[in-house]
């Protein structure tokens, strides 16, 4: 599918980590942080975070729904569980904590800025909690209308449930948004089950493409986008 003689959008919505926020980056930190406070441990940061990613899908995807802030604590304890260490419960704080404070690429924010001047209402849909993106969002310019995450919608992607509800709370069809996300695992799957029109920021992490999916539109940087949408009229 193409973007080539589709409507412009009303509505642009966002996944928030990787793709507006620096998730590798932020996660890896977390990690590490996690790690120094076990001493005699060998394991490597990448590691954890291999291991805190199944547990962390999984446990999102098995009912019934619970906050972002009870899965990762759950996922992080199996995790480092798994991985033969002590857990406590300033670990999920040191994980929350540090996704919380987890900066924008350098050029989002500038770009955010260019998609509201010219039109466009933007809105974030994200796998968390109100309480934790909120200090993802200060970061953001001021330029999100509106920020719609799993804890509203009782769902977490890539069940359809929370984007039919962020297609609800905005008052749109799916013609009438175009998504903008880092994910092929979760958002990539709900684009093709729902049908709604989709961007990928491809920014080099390895993360590869759904065997039964193509993104309508394939960029490096969200910075492209602008010129993106110059090229197609809108």
């Amino acid at each position: 599918m193409s973007l080539q003689n589709t409507a412009r959008p009303l509505w642009l919505t966002f996944d928030c980590y990787g793709t507006l926020i620096q998730w590798d980056e932020g996660l890896q930190a977390a990690a590490r942080q996690i790690l120094e406070a076990k001493p005699g441990h060998t394991v490597d940061p990448q590691k954890l975070i291999g291991v805190y990613d199944h547990h962390e899908h999984a446990l999102e995807q098995t009912p019934p729904h619970r906050s972002f802030r009870e899965v990762a604590g759950a996922g992080l304890r199996l995790a480092l569980e798994e991985l033969g260490l002590q857990s406590d419960s300033s670990d999920a704080e040191v994980l929350t904590g540090r996704i919380s404070a987890m900066p924008p690429f350098p050029e989002v924010v500038n770009t955010l800025q260019q998609l509201k001047a010219g039109g466009y209402r933007l809105c974030i849909v994200s796998n968390t909690d109100d309480d934790i993106i909120a200090g993802n969002v200060a970061q953001l310019g001021g330029h999100i209308d509106r920020v719609i995450t799993a804890q509203q919608a009782g769902a977490y992607k890539p069940a359809r449930r929370l984007f039919d509800y962020a297609h609800e709370q905005l008052g749109v069809t799916r013609d009438e948004v175009v998504h903008i996300c880092a994910s092929p695992h979760l958002d990539h799957a709900a684009a093709r089950d729902i049908g709604f029109r989709c961007v990928w920021i491809d920014r080099g992490t390895g993360r590869a493409l759904l065997p039964d999916y193509t993104p309508d539109a394939t960029l490096a940087t969200l910075d492209q986008v602008p010129a993106l949408f110059t090229t197609l009229g809108w």
